[in-house]
């Protein structure tokens, strides 16, 4: 059918002007006009009028224009070699079959023009000078007549031909375009179907030359596609009722050319503009008219609905044909590629991804077998998630993520083969369970790669957690994974990692749609509890990628004794550390309760723990015949250790990080409080009574007077719970030797067994003194202790009384009782109150309190030291005048080794050189300065702390002692102890981002100290220090860094590439990343800084 119209060179004219062609083609596209003044009535008798004009001058213009003879000779040329009749009395046909000449005389020119053309060589003394344009090359204004041209043939000689649903009607178009169908007189010769076979044939023909293909296949490749399919496809069995489908005009090689050229151009074209085309074809989204209101057109015929449906499986099938059909409908539909923010536009983007996601789940016919299918789709629907188009990666990754949900809900045996494990193989490639290959065994050698990891997680991200579709096999095939990502995810928290957030994510995702004994079998995992859980494997490690990715690689084979060691420490504190991120975990899952079905857990097994006869074990060790059971035995011993230390590491964490909200129903509270009651009942078969497990068990059950008590409305399915303590509460109430816990647990029996009818006078008491927290929790300690306590709490609640009085007369609130903390609020929150009345505390008191601050209780201590801070805070003159006393007795304390009491004591330290900080500075830089035969390195690192705090508060007052100050650090940096190092480092960090433009010369050693460090200081905390001052000093100072740091940001800039090629260390690595990327985003702020539309306005004089 592309044969057809193939004109000889040699017949009459080597080449023909190119401009007198589309000259001949606007001439008959010239408009026409006429005398009446009635539109409706003229309407389509101009148009007739304006045919017959255009197509007499253009005769005229052969016949008398000599400038014209070669092109009538090209055109009378190739009228002798065409097979279709050029004359006809309908005048519409005339005028088509004119135009198509004058398009292959078209073609035929740009053709021989471009065989002519020998561009000549290119100058090499211009290589700028754009090459020669090639001669069959159309300028706009041509290209816009062949357009107009193209419209005309497609709207005359193509369209009217159509059958009913077939293709879009001429009414839906354009206004002008449905004039048309009232002008063509199909009743005249030749036939409609031969007159359209020969306007497809020429128009395929036409576009055989590239700009003139495109030209036609842009536009009107649809219509073009409607007349082929009706053509090669249209069933010929019935009689024909109406001219328009007389089809048996048509012979059988006719019909086969027709439908090899449709497969052709769909081959040829862009194929998501095949893939809509199509669907329009085959009656999909409604066509809009030009007054913005949707039309529906008439119902495609079953013949063509076929056919366009197996079309679109063949596109589907070939290779990217997801893609195509994906752009094809999104395109298609008017969603353009960034989508819309409006509701309605979401909703509809919504609706076209499922109906995607149908398409590409459902199996073609023309498929050998389900399997085959999914086998060859799959990898191209995980292709749509890793799209670089920021524009159209949006909706392609959403049609993806339900395309993978769909298949994986229809077909989860094949959703299972060909998408999840190709997702999960990164993955699955570490597991401790899998066979890693003997060539990848080779330390060092990367099992998984950056991108991989990273493209893994991202996906697994987008499908489970973004889809949000819980299925069966979803859950199932992450379920093994799990441990992995937990490794991976706690190596992200020790450093930065952009896919922190994923794994975080992905894993709060999986345990909460799991079924709760599967995510309590999980966190055991997690906790190393359960061996039998697939974990991270033991031969591999994650390590920091070049591109700020992670990568998984074979670890380094231990060598000497000292590797050993080191490789002890890092696998105990490894294993610290994942404890700790679970417990960050378990915090953000308290809302869904399996925080506290885990912590539930975790008393139980401290239960069993507390219920193991240690002595029997020992006694079975003796026993044993064989050196190997021997040893065997010993392992096991190891191992139930390690076991014991975990659990109480566990429960250690858990206690510490999680809320006091982290049972949220009655079930899990009842569990709790069977934990301990169980844990005492172990203790008492133990005869290993405590004081902590006392405390425990009177906590715990007067938690379930408090329930029992009216504090929650209690239903008989809750009762129905609550029963199950009833054993334990026996129990108790006849083993425990304390008589009041006894009568208390017999009380909540008969409560608990009557559903609350029979509350007694015991349950009520015990719930009010649990409410109001007023059971005294110290009810063994040392009768001095609590001497020591009484005398100190009655000094200072007689000066809290004084402030309460004097609060009390400005309106503010005080104390709430006597039994508050003995520190006043205002010790906590800053005061706003700058001036106090002289004298308000005694000599008396202030004795008092200094004696209580040496009290061996850390208590007493605590307080005392809080309050003389609160009396510094506060003026009181008394105070200040034992400045120097006060003083002393800070420092002292600074060496306890109690949190809170070295913490008071450097508050105190604070507050007192804020009021003195000419006498007490330079103190303390001595202290931190001398050596650690003086000081312990503990005392030198609160110092420290205390010095940073001190520069907080002074602000801008601390350039006053800038030179002092640094010269300490920088000395620190010399120190033999490398944490005294690392923290002198800190420090200067902190010190220098408050400085900002008060550096002044001092930068110079400040950047020689860092980078002498950084280069040759063997330990690796001390140089991951300095080069975290940098980070610190470019963060601070922002923009005003060129200025401050102008003379040595070369240098630092230097230093930072020296520690990014050559540092062996990780951790050091990064934070020299980020100081590039600090650097690199002030430098390009100050070469290009945003550009601000403001109006300036100035006031002539």
């Amino acid at each position: 059918m592309a044969a057809y119209g193939q004109t000889a060179g040699s017949g009459v004219l080597k080449t023909c002007d190119l401009d007198r062609i589309l000259e001949a083609l606007k001439l008959l596209l010239s408009p026409g006009g006429s005398g009446s003044s009635s539109l409706q009535i003229t309407k389509r008798d101009v148009l007739l009028a304006t045919l017959k004009s255009n197509l007499s001058d253009l005769e005229d213009k052969f016949l008398k224009d000599p400038h014209w003879t070669k092109l009538k000779l090209l055109r009378d040329e190739i009228a002798n070699k065409t097979e279709w009749p050029q004359n006809s009395v309908d005048v519409t046909w005339s005028f088509t079959s004119q135009t198509l000449l004058l398009l292959l005389c078209l073609k035929e020119t740009m053709f021989r023009l471009a065989a002519d053309f020998s561009p000549g060589k290119p100058n090499p003394r211009t290589p700028e000078a754009a090459p020669a344009l090639s001669p069959d090359t159309l300028s706009i204004s041509q290209q816009k007549t062949v357009q107009s041209v193209l419209q005309f043939v497609v709207t005359l000689g193509v369209c009217p031909y159509l059958m009913p649903g077939v293709g879009v009607p001429l009414r839906y178009k354009t206004e002008f375009v449905a004039v048309v169908q009232d002008l063509v007189r199909l009743d005249a010769a030749p036939s409609a179907t031969r007159r359209l076979y020969t306007s497809c044939r020429v128009l395929l023909n036409v576009a055989q030359h590239a700009s003139l293909g495109s030209l036609i296949f842009c536009h009107h490749f649809g219509d073009i596609a409607a007349g082929l399919c009706q053509l090669g496809f249209c069933p010929t069995k019935r009689k024909p009722q109406k001219p328009m489908e007389e089809v048996k005009v048509l012979n059988e090689e006719e019909r086969a050319l027709s439908r090899g050229a449709l497969r052709d151009i769909l081959d040829q074209v862009y194929q998501p503009l095949a893939v809509r085309e199509l669907l329009i074809l085959q009656g999909g989204p409604a066509q809009p008219c030009t007054d913005g209101k949707t039309q529906v057109g008439s119902l495609a015929p079953a013949w063509l609905r076929r056919l366009c449906g197996q079309l679109l499986s063949e596109r589907l099938m070939r290779p990217s044909g997801v893609q195509a059909v994906v752009r094809g409908i999104l395109e298609g539909a008017g969603a353009g590629a960034a989508g819309g923010s409006d509701a309605e536009v979401m909703a509809a983007d919504w609706k076209k991804c499922d109906l995607i996601a149908k398409i590409l789940a459902s199996c073609p016919q023309q498929s050998l077998s389900p399997e085959s299918y999914y086998k060859d789709i799959c990898p191209q629907i995980l292709d749509l998630f890793h799209l670089q188009d920021k524009l159209t990666a949006r909706q392609f990754q959403r049609v993806a993520t339900t395309t993978f949900i769909t298949m994986s809900g229809e077909r989860p045996q094949l959703a299972a083969k060909y998408l999840l494990q190709p997702v999960l193989a990164p993955l699955h490639r570490c597991l401790n369970t899998a066979e890693i290959p003997e060539h990848d065994m080779v330390p060092g050698t990367i099992l998984v790669t950056e991108e991989e990891l990273s493209t893994c997680i991202e996906d697994v991200f987008k499908v489970y957690v973004v889809g949000n579709e819980p299925l069966t096999v979803l859950v199932d095939s992450l379920l093994p994974v799990l441990g992995v990502l937990f490794s991976l995810y706690c190596f992200t928290k020790q450093s930065v990692s952009h896919i922190r957030s994923l794994c975080q994510e992905i894993l709060l995702w999986i345990l909460g749609k799991l079924e709760r004994k599967k995510a309590v079998a999980s966190l055991k995992g997690f906790a190393g509890l359960d061996k039998s859980v697939p974990s991270f494997h033991s031969l591999c490690q994650f390590r920091a990628a070049t591109q700020g990715g992670i990568m998984i690689t074979i670890q380094e084979a231990i060598s000497s004794e000292e590797d050993e060691d080191e490789a002890l420490y890092q696998k105990v504190s490894s294993e610290q550390c994942q404890v700790e991120h679970l417990g960050d975990l378990l915090f953000l899952c308290q809302e869904c309760g399996l925080a506290g079905d885990f912590f539930i857990f975790c008393l139980q097994e401290l239960t069993q723990v507390a219920a193991e006869d240690e002595t029997e074990l020992k006694t079975k060790l003796f026993s044993s015949k064989s050196l190997l059971e021997l040893e065997r035995h010993q392992s096991f011993l190891v191992e139930g250790q390690e076991r014991k230390l975990l659990i109480l590491q566990l429960m250690a964490v858990l206690c510490e990080r999680v809320s006091e909200q982290i049972f949220t129903n009655i079930t899990q509270v009842v569990d709790f409080v069977a934990a301990t009651l169980q844990r005492a009942c172990a203790s008492l078969a133990h005869q290993a009574e405590s004081t902590v497990e006392s405390q425990t068990l009177s906590m715990s059950m007067g938690l379930v007077a408090v329930m029992l008590g009216g504090a929650v409305q209690l239903k008989s399915s809750d009762f129905a719970v609550l029963k199950q303590l009833l054993p334990l509460l026996e129990k108790v109430s006849n083993t425990y030797p304390d008589p009041v816990i006894q009568e208390l647990a017999v009380d909540l029996r008969i409560t608990i067994a009557t559903h609350g009818a029979f509350p007694t006078k015991a349950v009520a008491v015990a719930a009010a003194q649990s409410t109001l927290n007023k059971r005294d929790s110290e009810g063994k300690i040392e009768e001095q202790q609590q001497t020591n306590y009484k005398r100190f709490t009655d000094v200072a609640n007689s000066h809290l009384e004084q402030q309460q009085s004097n609060e009390k007369s400005n309106h503010q609130t005080g104390l709430k009782s006597n039994n508050t903390p003995l520190i006043p609020q205002e010790v906590n929150e800053p005061s706003t109150t700058t001036s106090q009345k002289s004298g308000s505390i005694t000599i008396e008191e202030l004795q008092e309190v200094l004696l209580s601050a040496y009290d061996p209780q850390i208590p007493t201590r605590a307080a005392a030291l809080r309050t003389l801070s609160y009396w510094i805070e506060q003026r009181e003159a008394k105070a200040l005048e034992m400045q120097e006393k006060l003083l002393k007795i800070f420092l002292e304390n600074l060496e306890h080794e109690d949190t809170f009491v070295y913490l008071s004591a450097i508050q105190g330290v604070v507050l007192l050189s804020d009021a003195y900080p000419e006498k007490i500075l330079l103190g303390l830089l001595a202290q931190y300065d001398s050596s650690k035969d003086k000081h312990t390195p503990e005392t030198r690192m609160k110092v420290g702390e205390v010095l940073m705090r001190i520069v907080r508060a002074l602000g801008d007052m601390v350039s006053k002692y800038r030179e002092p100050l640094i010269h300490t650090f920088l000395r620190g940096t010399r120190d033999p102890d490398s944490a005294h190092r690392a923290s002198s480092l800190s420090n200067l960090g902190e010190l220098c981002q408050r400085l900002d433009f008060l550096l002044g010369s001092m930068v110079h050693e400040i950047t020689a100290c860092l980078i002498a460090v950084a280069k040759t200081d063997r330990e690796v905390q001390v140089r991951r220090a300095a080069i975290h001052v940098i980070v610190l000093l470019l963060r601070g100072l922002s923009q005003k860094a060129t200025e401050v740091l102008r003379d040595v940001l070369k240098d630092l800039y230097h230093l930072l590439k020296h520690v990014v090629c050559l540092e062996p260390d990780d951790v050091a690595k990064v934070h020299a990343q980020l100081a590039l990327e600090e650097l690199d985003e002030i430098m390009r702020n100050f070469l290009f800084p945003p550009q601000k539309l403001e109006k300036k306005i100035v006031v002539l004089p």
